[in-house]
Order: C-alpha cells, then structure tokens, then sequence
C-alpha cells in the first residue's frame, strides 16, 4: 500500500497541478498564501500574511536596497492570492483592474513620412526658426537648417540634389514660413558633404591591429 501511495504522489506532474501566479516565488508560497486565505479568525490571517511576508523577502535579498520593498512584497501577496485576501496591509490593497490595465498607446511623429530621410528633429529646428524675428541670426539658422537637410538627402542618396529642391522641402515643411527659394543662397558644396561624411566615418573605424609577428624585438 505504502508503495502505491508514493507511487501516485510521484505522478503528479506540473501540468496537472495549480497554475504558478509568480513563478519565481514558487509552490509552496502559493500553498502557504492559499493556506492563509481559509484560515480563521482574521487576527490569524494577519499572522500568516506577516510570516508569509517575511519568508518572500528572505527569497529576494538583493531586493532589500530597493525602495518601497515591503509594499512590492504585499502587492505580490495579493496578486499570488488573486486579489481575495482579507488582512489588514500596512499599505493600499492592489486592485485587479488597475494592475490589468493597458497602457495608453505610443504615438510616434509622423508628420511627413514621405521625407523620413531627414528624420524626426528637423521638424522641430524648422519650427524654432519659424518663430525667430527676422534678422541675421534667424537667416543663418535657416542656411544651417538647410545645410543638415541637403547632407541628411546625401546621405540618403548619395549622387547629388540640388538646392532648389532642397529650398523646395524647405517651404513645405515650414508651411511657407521659410522660404529660400528665389533668393541668392547657394548651399554647401555636394562634394565637400559628402568629404565631410566620409572624414567621420573613417575617423570612426577601429585601427587594424598590428602584426607583432614581424617587428624585431630588441633586447
């Protein structure tokens, strides 16, 4: 009998058991919380809960340093206990909705997809330009603005572009607050940008490691 019994016992695989709510706190804590939900009166829940408390925190020293430790360790006793737990928490009572909540959706810029090879920040440099006062410094800002815009064009392709088109995507994202076109501006050279890019991007690569195989050693 005695070896039927632990026969049966030995059977009872993970899949057939109660699923892990925290799996990283394992089967016996679920027990014990599982224990502590039936038990009577609630001066004793109360107890279980503290004990239970304590054996979590011992599981998780590195946790110890961490801020508002003891309110993560009670918020994870409710949820373990599927938020039908009546004791009295030192902090607020998690609630299911909250935890289960979707977080609002991210919204990405995509003011002009078609002009993705500029990319995101040139909108805002336009914008801070647009509400410059006219004068010197503004004129320059715009030149600059649209400098970076023709070398992030190159960058995309890399054979040439001229500045009218340049002044062109200039206008369109501004809404017609800035507009070069017609005027006597000539932009930077294509060559010297691309000169530039390569000067960077060569400057960036990791130097050949030296063949010590053929220096002569000195003694």
């Amino acid at each position: 009998m005695l070896k039927l019994f632990f026969l049966e016992t030995s059977l009872d695989y993970n899949t057939e058991r109660e699923r892990l709510i925290i799996p990283e706190y394992g089967r016996h804590i679920q027990k014990m919380i599982a224990y502590a939900k039936a038990a009577e009166p609630k001066e004793e829940r109360n107890r279980l809960a503290k004990a239970i408390i304590s054996v979590m925190g011992n599981m998780q020293p590195h946790l110890r340093d961490v801020p508002d430790f003891q309110h993560k360790l009670w918020d994870q006793l409710f949820i373990i206990a599927d938020f039908d737990l009546d004791v009295d928490s030192p902090f607020d009572i998690p609630v299911r909705e909250a935890l289960e909540a979707r977080p609002d959706p991210l919204h990405y810029p995509q003011n002009f997809p078609k002009y993705r090879f500029y990319g995101n920040h040139i909108k805002t440099m336009i914008d801070v330009a647009s509400s410059w006062e006219e004068g010197e410094k503004k004129e320059a800002l715009i030149i600059a603005i649209a400098n970076h815009m023709k070398k992030s064009f190159l960058n995309w392709n890399k054979d040439t572009v001229e500045d009218s088109l340049i002044f062109e995507h200039l206008f369109e994202l501004s809404n017609g607050a800035l507009n070069l076109k017609g005027k006597d501006i000539v932009l930077a050279n294509t060559d010297d940008l691309l000169r530039v890019k390569s000067k960077f991007s060569s400057t960036n690569k990791k130097p050949a490691k030296s063949n010590n195989r053929n220096r002569k050693q000195r003694f």
